[in-house]
């Protein structure tokens, strides 16, 4: 199964990647933190981040235990450190930013369905986030709460330099090769030059079943994509550069669709499900019915004091879309 994050040993310490969306493919913090509590007390760990943000409880948990942790903490931001990942970089000892990288704070965002009482809880809850987020970021920077709640709002993007000077990184490094690991075009502040980097920065070939899953929930590939089958060099249809199709385009249709059905799993609560609709390469009909199955074999959604038609935010499994959304935006 995949997983946005790896923990292994090393002579030294240990070693703590995030590469991807926390509390991507439905795995929660729960593993992460078990694996975390597993290591030799006061094992130094370097925490090496890449990631475009996701659950900020997961982060949170995660920022958490990291700062109990008795070891050393370094982090080191390998790209991007975005919205939710920003905050777990805030649990090192000391933060490390190529001179190319960036780090992004903002104010959370999330997803509730239900009456208007539900949307006023929400929007309390993402108050009560925000501000706790707030004073971890004022707590290590030395800036006042109302200036990283500005901040905040204003989603601000920050290189290496800006960091230090913020307070939000300790050492500056050497510029490093940005990865084509996610798309942060997404963000409304993302520097034009940042996204226009990590586009050219991206593979070109026909993408395998694993890349299409990988890049559909923003996972940086570690090797090279695997030729197709079908691209025998034999093949005449495949060497004759006339009749060859564009691998480019091709890639670019596939994570498309890719991204369309891990969305629709998402939305429905069943994240586990998208590598099986991908595997199969099935079609969106084919995955909008088959999770309107699922659905149709839970729980009745309308309750007896609750009679409108519609989806009942406290039944599954649209209840677990207000559990699992709870997330910074990004």
């Amino acid at each position: 199964m995949n997983s946005w994050y790896t923990i292994r040993a090393r002579d030294s310490g240990a070693e703590v990647l995030i590469y991807d969306e926390i509390g991507a493919y439905g795995i929660s913090a729960r593993g992460f933190l078990a694996e975390l509590g597993a290591l030799p007390e006061g094992t130094a760990i370097d925490l090496r981040l890449n990631s475009p943000g996701g659950s900020v409880f997961d982060a949170v948990a995660i920022h958490n235990a990291l700062s109990r942790h008795a070891g050393t903490v370094t982090v080191w931001i390998d790209g991007i450190a975005a919205s939710a990942a920003s905050y777990i970089a805030m649990a090192g000892d000391g933060i490390v930013m190529p001179e190319n990288a960036f780090l992004m704070i903002h104010d959370p965002s999330g997803l509730v369905m239900g009456n208007a009482a539900d949307m006023r809880d929400m929007a309390g809850t993402l108050d009560k986030i925000a501000a706790s987020m707030m004073r971890g970021y004022a707590a290590r920077s030395g800036k006042p709460e109302d200036e990283i709640a500005a901040f905040m709002a204003a989603e601000t993007w920050f290189d290496a330099a800006e960091a230090l000077d913020a307070g939000l990184a300790t050492r500056m490094a050497e510029p490093v090769r940005i990865a084509a690991s996610f798309d942060i075009g997404r963000f409304r502040n993302a520097p034009p030059d940042l996204v226009e980097a990590v586009k050219a920065a991206e593979p070109i070939g026909a993408p395998t079943a694993a890349d299409i899953v990988g890049d559909a929930n923003d996972v940086a590939p570690t090797t090279d994509p695997a030729p197709s089958p079908e691209m025998d060099e034999s093949d005449s249809t495949v060497a004759d550069a006339n009749t060859a199709p564009d691998a480019t385009a091709i890639r670019a249709e596939a994570i498309a669709h890719a991204r369309a059905v891990v969305d629709l799993c998402r939305l429905a609560g069943q994240p586990q499900m998208a590598g099986r609709f991908l595997e199969e390469e099935a079609s969106l009909d084919a995955v909008r019915a088959s999770l309107l199955d699922a659905r149709a074999a839970a729980e009745p959604e309308i309750t007896p004091h609750h009679p409108q038609p519609g989806p009942n935010p406290t039944t599954r499994p649209w209840g677990d879309v207000i559990a699992r959304t709870f997330k910074l935006k990004g």
